[in-house]
């Protein structure tokens, strides 16, 4: 059986939400582990087999799987006909995987590195600056209302996810706060939020 390793109320919250809205979690052991936290307190988990004690943290056998963007396409390849994913072969597979590593490479870097109040420009060179990277996201949501067009997917999930807890930084345009509201307001989401807040 799939394991994922977990924390309540951080990043890798996602995961679980898109294991919900896969309906699959009937396959996979969510395993619930402590990581510091920015406020102070939590710690490194000695349960968690990720070598830096991260979370996300899927382990399949002998198999293991850090980082959302990776974690997502794991399990939307493992299991298509959720209808999360886009296989390979599907016309917008090459879109999907762009999305999942610009969040990876680009969207979550550039929020930090916004939010640490770090301006250089080697970084602005690497990944864009804000309003660059906010624009990209908002010229796909132009005449549309998910990323890959009318459905929602595992990238829509991904990519709202850090403005749902940085929402002063997400793009003011119309069609990106009506895109976030659609993403936060997912039944799924808004579950595994409520649930998780139950347990602070």
């Amino acid at each position: 059986m799939l394991t994922l390793y977990h924390a309540p109320n951080s990043r890798s919250t996602s995961i679980p939400a898109l294991i919900d809205e896969m309906g699959i979690a009937d396959r996979i052991k969510v395993f619930e582990v402590d990581i510091p936290r920015q406020a102070g307190g939590g710690g490194p988990d000695p349960r968690n087999p990720h070598p830096e004690k991260k979370v996300p943290y899927l382990v399949h056998g002998n198999d293991h799987v850090r980082e959302r963007g990776a974690i997502v396409a794991f399990l939307t390849d493992m299991f298509p006909e959720a209808g999360l994913g886009r296989p390979v072969g599907h016309p917008q597979r090459g879109a999907f995987l762009s999305w999942l590593f610009y969040y990876q490479g680009v969207v979550e870097p550039v929020l930090v590195l916004d939010w640490a109040q770090i301006d250089h420009p080697i970084v602005q060179t690497t990944f864009r600056d804000l309003d660059t990277m906010l624009n990209h996201i908002s010229d796909a949501l132009d005449g549309q209302p998910y990323l890959l067009g009318d459905s929602y997917s595992a990238v829509d999930l991904l990519l709202s996810s850090p403005f749902e807890w940085l929402p002063d930084t997400a793009s003011k345009h119309p069609a990106v706060q009506a895109w976030l509201q659609r993403c936060i307001d997912r039944p799924k989401l808004k579950a595994i939020r409520s649930r998780e807040r139950a347990q602070i």
